[in-house]
């Protein structure tokens, strides 16, 4: 069985073909150019496997996921040049006769670090998983299911208490200003420094800030929704700036409940190679598919989320 993952970021589509054990088969990486150039060379790709059965998709956003809404399967008000009011879906079913499933971009990678703890065999029902790259967002999963109705969670942009030695910085949201988006994502080190974030070493005080921003997020979820673990990704977190957070959050919470041991509960992702997001799309088409042929069952990964179309 062949399933098809598109992992849809503001920079290029990683289109990837896998079977029912979410192993990749095959994998391309789409320039992010124009919907139409874009999406015709997604399409073409998926034309190549007779045997696709399904394909999951998780796009960079805001995304409208309300199947009683007529823009169902849009990329909504993006900032993305060129993208703001894109019929997804509605292009891609134009010529390929598959079931498809449309999430978030962060929710399919929170979705594929669940799968995988579950193969791992960890005693999870829950988990949130943040990206912090060029945006900042987040996916939330709580017993198997995707945590929204009205749409996606839009996590990167609440607001945060501000560092004491960060005052007079304001941000670099066009919409919120300094949101934890405003003030984390890799742009905000050009913004602050004049010099991308690869070339400003962890011992420069800017990162304890970014720490603290990154640990009230963390302690926003854990205390309203008390998830088993929170998986940090993208190109701004490694492990060592992971240490700076848990150690801010550990000063945050001052031990007002427990979360065990912290270097299980803030983690790196499972899935190696930013790969979270296409084993998460894979293990969703597959529960697609068992959907419309009305095989449905209980079994491991089974979906109860959204619905689908």
């Amino acid at each position: 069985m062949q399933l098809g993952s598109i992992e849809a970021g503001g920079t290029k589509f990683v289109c990837a073909i896998g079977n029912e054990d979410y192993r990749t088969q095959d994998k391309v990486r789409i320039p992010t150019t124009t919907p139409e150039e874009t999406l015709s060379q997604t399409i073409a790709y998926f034309k190549q496997f007779p045997d696709l059965k399904a394909i999951a998709i998780s796009s960079f956003g805001p995304i409208e996921l309300r199947h009683n809404s007529p823009k169902y399967g849009y990329i909504t008000n993006t900032p993305k040049v060129g993208w703001a009011n894109t019929d997804f879906v509605g292009r891609l079913k134009q010529e390929l006769d598959v079931p498809m499933y449309w999430t978030s971009d962060v929710n399919g990678s929170a979705y594929g670090e669940y799968v995988m703890s579950t193969l791992f065999n960890e005693n999870i029902n829950s988990l949130v998983y943040f990206t912090i790259g060029t945006g900042v967002g987040a996916g939330a999963i709580i017993d198997g299911n995707f945590v929204g109705s009205l749409g996606h969670p839009e996590m990167g942009h609440v607001r945060l208490k501000r560092h004491p030695d960060d005052l007079d910085f304001p941000g670099i949201c066009p919409f919120h200003g300094d949101c934890l988006e405003g003030l984390v994502s890799g742009p905000t080190f050009d913004a602050r420094l004049g010099k991308p974030g690869k070339d400003v070493p962890l011992t420069d005080h800017v990162w304890d800030i970014l720490a603290y921003y990154v640990a009230q997020a963390a302690l926003q979820v854990t205390l309203m929704m008390r998830p088993d673990k929170i998986v940090f990704g993208g190109g701004v977190v490694s492990e060592a700036f992971l240490d700076k957070v848990r150690h801010e959050f550990d000063q945050l919470l001052n031990h007002y409940v427990d979360v065990g041991k912290l270097t299980d509960y803030i983690v790196m992702p499972a899935v190696k190679d930013n790969g979270s997001a296409t084993l998460g799309d894979f293990a969703l088409a597959l529960n697609e598919y068992k959907n419309k042929r009305g095989r449905f069952t209980d079994e491991s990964f089974s979906f109860n989320g959204y619905k689908t179309i």
